[in-house]
């Protein structure tokens, strides 16, 4: 399957890949940016197959009901109960306590449509869970994607996400005028 992935990924779609997830880490939050359309899935079921890394990713409980519940958890998704009153920064850190290894891509974005923030429910669950975040670009108009190093969120959240933004500063989605920009 690594072969398959790898030739779809740099031969077919024509991708690079810049860095590698951290090997010695079993557990940390991967944040990818930006998320403008459903081709972010599979492109990241590609990436994650390339270097056989284990990743997981979180979707509302609906989605992991018949037809398709299977595939979801077959291909590492775990259900999120997003009902009223449930805390949900808590509810997913507490994942982290239950895997021994757990790498979980969220989309800070909250959206595909254009935001020029990040939701923080991510940088929060970081903290809780005690991980790292490490963040993946899905450059479209480079075809590449970068991985940067872990990065453990600190006290002071407004320079941690200052730190973040620079990272995916004029990174290109699929669907351009969706990209993540801090101009509004």
């Amino acid at each position: 399957m690594q072969k398959i992935a790898s030739f779809i990924y740099h031969k077919m779609l024509g991708f690079s890949l810049v860095g590698d997830f951290p090997r010695d880490l079993k557990q940390y939050v991967i944040i990818a940016v930006p998320h403008t359309s459903w081709h972010d899935f599979y492109l990241g079921l590609l990436i994650r197959n390339t270097l056989g890394l284990k990743i997981n990713f979180i979707g509302k409980k609906s989605l992991f009901r018949p037809p398709f519940g299977w595939y979801f958890r077959a291909v590492g998704g775990f259900p999120v109960d997003r009902s009223g009153g449930k805390n949900k920064v808590e509810a997913i850190a507490q994942l982290f306590e239950e895997q021994e290894i757990f790498r979980l891509t969220l989309a800070p974005e909250g959206t595909r449509a254009k935001v020029s923030e990040f939701r923080t429910g991510f940088y929060y669950i970081a903290k809780k869970a005690k991980v790292p975040i490490v963040m993946i670009t899905f450059d479209f108009g480079k075809k590449q994607n970068v991985i940067s190093a872990p990065f453990y969120p600190t006290d002071n959240v407004q320079e941690d996400f200052d730190f973040m933004y620079r990272f995916f500063d004029g990174v290109e989605g699929k669907v351009a005028k969706y990209s993540f920009s801090r101009e509004k």
